[in-house]
């Protein structure tokens, strides 16, 4: 797994190989999302900031770990090593992306015009 950090900040985190988290991580629609997503009113990129991508730390994969089962309303998830990579055998391009900080949610003061 691997993490996008900016600004010594850990953003978020991919069950992909390196290749696929640079090319996700960096690609200009993710790169737009994380201009106009706010953390604390601020934007998570300021759009010239290294986009940093590291191999993930053991708190972040079991934030990610976490994160999933919670979506998958399982309880405890202990992922099996063995079959990690297993579980998109017909989308292999496709990964889970998990952020690690807390994205403000403006859904709730925009009414549809």
């Amino acid at each position: 797994m691997f993490t996008l950090e900016i600004d010594g900040t850990a953003i978020a985190v991919i069950n992909g190989d390196e290749a696929t988290a640079r090319d996700l991580f960096t690609c200009d629609g993710f790169k737009e999302d994380i201009r106009t997503l706010t953390v604390d009113s601020k934007p998570i990129w300021n759009g010239t900031s290294e986009l940093k991508v590291r191999a993930a730390s053991q708190d972040e994969i079991e934030e990610f770990d976490e994160a999933i089962a919670a979506d998958q309303g399982e309880g405890e998830f202990e992922p099996d090593p063995q079959h990690a990579n297993d579980e998109s055998d017909d989308e292999e391009d496709e990964a889970d992306i998990v952020f690690l900080v807390d994205i403000d949610d403006e859904d709730e003061d925009q009414d549809e015009a």
